[in-house]
């Protein structure tokens, strides 16, 4: 039987893969580095943890596009498609995706369709996605902050976000590299 993970990793390639090889790669470092620092969290929620990552950003997906807000869109299409209800959404609120959707007048609907958790499982995938550029490159957060800022300039809702979000996103990286160095402190 395949793991959350597996199947969220078919997913994931199945929507990103050929229309968004960018995004894809991305995805794929994301994926990778949350399986990487999965000691960070419970070992009932690994994998969790890494199916989350996989799909973290399948609301680009061309096909998906629904409000435009990729968290939701992924996160709403997670629900229909019956899988994992936890996974939707950390999907629809990872890296502080409700202060993004604030910024885009989605903050009450969001909200009401998904209950955001705030654990070590939120603070990894944060982690995972705000220490990974865009083509899979590792980034100290700080650096992968100021990446989204130039990318898309100084007066777009994004980057407004960015502001609101950085200092959650510095503490959730934060708290995972603590969760890390605990883990690796700890005998077996």
């Amino acid at each position: 039987m395949a793991t959350f993970a597996e199947t969220a990793r078919e997913i994931a390639r199945h929507l990103l893969e050929t229309p968004l090889p960018r995004r894809w790669s991305h995805v794929q470092a994301v994926a990778t580095k949350a399986d990487r620092i999965s000691e960070a969290v419970p070992a009932e929620d690994r994998d969790v943890l890494v199916a989350s990552a996989w799909l973290h950003d399948i609301g680009y997906s061309p096909d998906l596009v629904d409000t435009g807000f990729h968290a939701l869109d992924g996160g709403r299409w997670l629900r229909r498609e019956r899988l994992d209800e936890r996974i939707a959404a950390l999907v629809a609120h990872h890296s502080c995706a409700w202060l993004e959707a604030e910024e885009r007048g989605l903050g009450d609907v969001l909200a009401a369709e998904f209950p955001r958790e705030e654990t070590a499982v939120t603070d990894a995938l944060c982690f995972s996605d705000m220490t990974t550029g865009p083509d899979g490159q590792d980034f100290k957060v700080l650096d992968r902050l100021a990446e989204i800022r130039s990318r898309y300039g100084p007066e777009h809702l994004v980057t407004r976000f960015i502001g609101r979000a950085e200092p959650e996103m510095v503490a959730a990286v934060q708290r995972t590299q603590r969760r890390l160095a605990d883990s690796v402190a700890q005998p077996m």
